[in-house]
């Protein structure tokens, strides 16, 4: 192990986010329990699959840390919140939680700049990337489930049709020549 590279201060701010990403993690994980357990199976491998990739996270930070001569602390997780209510609600709840991922990250970027860290400002910038790519995504979830769900005629079939748009050929067909 080399000297340590980060200040003292930093080196604990990406601890915190590094557990809070361990966190965000288990919360993905139980989300998709309720959504196994309540026959949302697509929506529950999407909230498995996204558990991982919070855990995958967590390991950039940590990695990150112990490379810069820190030491990666594992603090303990709390148990995630309450199952949601409905699907709204749960949708609702993982937008609420990227908005604040986001602003977690965005002040480690300031803290960052602050001290002047260019190698950990650097680092940074995948996760404000990410966090970019994350509201998109949970955002886009929003919006397919009103478009799905929401008491207006034919959004059940705007939404299949949207569905069915998403993978369709760019190319026209041509009609067959008859035969003379």
């Amino acid at each position: 192990m080399g000297d340590k590279r980060i200040s003292d201060n930093i080196e604990q701010a990406l601890n915190d986010q590094m557990n809070n990403e361990a966190a965000q993690a288990q919360a993905y994980l139980a989300l998709g329990v309720w959504a196994e357990a309540n026959n949302y199976t697509g929506i529950a491998d999407f909230f498995y699959k996204h558990s991982e990739e919070e855990r995958q996270h967590m390991f950039k930070f940590l990695e990150y840390i112990n490379t810069r001569g820190g030491t990666a602390k594992i603090g303990a997780i709390a148990a995630p919140a309450d199952n949601p209510t409905n699907l709204k609600e749960c949708i609702e709840d993982v937008w609420q939680h990227e908005l604040e991922n986001s602003k977690k990250i965005y002040a480690l970027v300031d803290q960052a700049m602050a001290e002047r860290d260019w190698a950990t400002f650097n680092f940074l910038q995948w996760f404000v990337k990410e966090q970019i790519e994350e509201e998109a995504l949970i955002d886009g979830l929003r919006d397919k489930f009103a478009l799905a769900s929401e008491d207006k005629a034919n959004n059940a079939n705007f939404y299949s049709l949207d569905r069915d748009m998403q993978g369709a050929s760019q190319e026209g067909e041509l009609p067959r020549q008859a035969e003379l």
